[in-house]
């Protein structure tokens, strides 16, 4: 019974420590995000894609996408804006476990095991750029379907530095439907390659 109690103990003080740290994390990120209308621009973009996608008038489906080329380029300036301000955070503080599950401190305790958010924000950043290009030469399609694919790579990782890998995983696959290999396999081949360079995967 002793023993029970003492695990129960532990196991309840890596709790409070965990959601600690990552009430932290979570407030680090935010402070940083709250300057810029990111997550506004991202929902306008993803549910205008699928509006233009599902209309079936020609005329109208261009005005659509007349109007997400501005929304495109501007969530790009907006993301190399905030990279930039978020390269400025302190090293130790913009570690992100590796590891499937959050683990207390992982960052100081397994500083090998991590990789550096800034470092994948700017990764983020230039693949999202990339996808805004209108000299890249694709169809609407395409290029809707690459900067979906940055966008909810780029918000996985920001839940995996607030939560976990596996728990930013399953928001993708909760909330999009889509896998984190497949989101991976999904963005332009230079995001993939510097982003799986740097995870670890």
């Amino acid at each position: 019974m002793e023993i029970f109690i003492l695990v129960a103990l532990i196991a309840f003080g890596v709790y409070l420590l965990k959601s600690r740290e990552q009430r932290q994390r979570i407030a680090l990120l935010g402070s940083h995000l709250s300057r810029f209308q990111i997550e506004k621009l991202m929902e306008t973009l993803t549910q205008g894609y699928l509006r233009a996608l599902g209309e079936n008038d020609a005329e109208r489906r261009e005005q659509i996408w007349r109007l997400l080329r501005s929304n495109e380029v501007q969530l790009s300036e907006q993301f190399n804006r905030f990279a930039a301000e978020f390269a400025q955070v302190p090293a130790e503080e913009a570690r992100v476990s590796r590891l499937p599950v959050a683990v207390p401190y992982a960052n100081v305790l397994l500083p090998h095991a991590t990789f550096d958010l800034r470092k994948a924000f700017a990764i983020h950043a230039q693949g999202i750029a990339a996808a805004a290009d209108e000299t890249a030469g694709r169809s609407n399609r395409d290029k809707a379907f690459t900067m979906s694919a940055e966008l909810f790579l780029m918000q996985h990782t920001c839940h995996w530095f607030c939560k976990s890998k596996a728990v930013a995983s399953a928001r993708m696959l909760a909330r999009h439907q889509t896998a984190y290999g497949q989101l991976v396999a999904s963005v332009a081949p230079a995001t993939r390659r510097a982003y799986t360079a740097l995870v670890g995967d």
